[in-house]
């Protein structure tokens, strides 16, 4: 199994397949409007556009699950997203990435990566959330803005956590396009 056996839902809630993805490097991330770590849509932008035509595609699945941090409708978050970061990755339905209704490509994903790459700062933001998430299993997903990487071959080769250096993300990114 790899990342291109899942389909899931597109903004108009249309499901669609990643295996339209084959060949490219992906990095998936679980977003939110109204987090801390929003400001992240600006350098995810910024790595979207410096590495797209290089074969990388960033893919955006907004999750409500974290202290209701990604409000509104599929259309209100593209559109705070586009009026405010200038997004144009695609984006994704809302969905949630842990519990009993995870999106099956994020329980997935997570059975392939129970582990993020963390640095201090990411392990000093992960202890700030942790009491917001006292039910949090080991692999669970412990904030907005973690991150997945995916091979060529749809394989998950890494996993970072939210608050981890965008620019170190960067550089594994290009190490596998």
């Amino acid at each position: 199994m790899n990342v291109y056996d899942f389909k899931v839902k597109n903004q108009k809630g249309e499901e669609v397949s990643l295996d339209q993805y084959k060949g490219k490097v992906l990095l998936i991330v679980n977003t939110a409007t109204k987090c801390g770590l929003t400001p992240q849509y600006d350098e995810l932008e910024a790595l979207y556009k410096d590495l797209h035509d290089k074969g990388f595609e960033l893919l955006d699945f907004p999750s409500n699950q974290f202290l209701e941090q990604a409000p509104g409708s599929a259309d209100d978050i593209n559109a705070f997203c586009k009026m405010h970061f200038g997004t144009t990755f695609p984006r994704f339905q809302k969905i949630d990435v842990n519990g009993e209704d995870a999106d099956p490509l994020f329980k997935w994903l997570k059975e392939e990566k129970p582990e993020a790459t963390e640095n201090d700062a990411s392990l000093a933001f992960e202890e700030k959330v942790k009491q917001y998430t006292p039910d949090n299993q080991p692999a669970d997903i412990k904030w907005n803005f973690n991150k997945f990487l995916i091979d060529k071959d749809g394989d998950v080769v890494a996993r970072f956590a939210p608050a981890y250096d965008l620019d170190e993300v960067k550089k594994t990114v290009e190490k596998y396009l």
